[in-house]
C-alpha cells in the first residue's frame, strides 16, 4: 500500500501541481481544495473565508482583539479552521493512501500512526516568479516578488504557530526537491518512485 504523501511547497513552487499529478499517477485521492469544501460544510464558514485563513495567519492578522481575561473562553474562527481541516486531514488519511497539500498535513500525521511520505517542494525566486506570472498573469501595481515573499511569511507564520516548529526545515521532511532545477515530470517521477519503494517494503 501506498503512503499517505504530503505537499508542502514553496509558493510559486509548483507543490499543487506536482501534488495533482502524483496522484494521477498512482491512482490515490488529491486533496487540496477538497479540504476547503468538507471544512466549509462541517464549520459553516465561507470557502472564501477558508482559503484565506487555512494556512495564513500572522500576530498582525487576529480576528478579534480580546482580552487575557477572556481568551480562554474564545475560539478564533482561524483556530475553529485549523481543527476542522486536522480532523479532515486525519479522517482521510486514515482511509488510506492519498496525497494532501500543505495544513500541517505533515505534522498533523507524524504522530498519528500512519504511513507517510513528506515531502517539501521549492525553487529559487526566478522560476517561481515566472509560474506565478504563469498561473495568475500580471497584475498590475502588483509586486510579483514581494507578493511571493509575503505568501512564504505568512505560510511559515501559520506553521509555527500551530505546531511550534520551522516550516521549510529539512528535518521535517523525508525529502525535499527543487522543481526549477529538476523540473515538475521529474518531481512527479521521484516521489512516485520514492512511493512505490515503500509500499514493496511495507507488502
Amino acid at each position: 500500500m501506498y503512503p499517505v504523501i504530503t505537499i508542502s511547497r514553496q509558493f510559486g513552487s509548483g507543490g499543487h501541481s506536482i501534488g495533482e499529478k502524483i496522484a494521477k499517477q498512482l491512482n490515490i485521492p488529491f486533496l487540496d481544495s477538497e479540504i476547503v469544501d468538507r471544512v466549509a460544510v462541517e464549520s459553516g464558514y465561507a470557502k472564501e473565508l477558508i482559503e484565506e485563513q487555512g494556512e495564513d495567519t500572522s500576530s498582525a492578522n487576529k480576528w478579534f482583539d480580546i482580552s487575557a481575561a477572556s481568551a480562554m473562553y474564545f475560539q478564533s474562527p482561524q483556530d475553529e479552521i485549523f481543527l476542522a481541516q486536522r480532523k479532515v486531514i486525519l479522517e482521510n488519511a486514515r482511509k488510506g493512501p492519498c496525497v494532501i497539500v500543505g495544513r500541517c498535513s505533515d505534522y498533523i500525521l507524524r504522530n498519528a500512526e500512519v504511513n507517510c511520505l513528506n515531502v517539501l517542494i521549492h525553487a529559487d525566486m526566478e522560476h517561481r516568479i515566472q509560474r506565478v506570472l504563469q498561473r495568475y498573469g500580471d497584475i498590475k501595481n502588483v509586486d510579483v516578488r514581494k507578493r511571493i515573499q509575503k505568501k512564504d511569511k505568512q505560510r511559515r507564520t501559520y506553521y509555527r504557530y500551530y505546531t511550534d516548529q520551522h516550516w521549510g526545515e529539512y528535518s521535517n521532511y523525508d525529502i525535499s526537491l527543487d522543481s526549477g532545477t529538476l523540473g515538475e515530470d521529474m518531481c512527479v517521477h521521484l516521489v512516485c518512485e520514492l512511493a512505490e519503494k515503500m509500499s514493496q517494503n511495507n507488502a
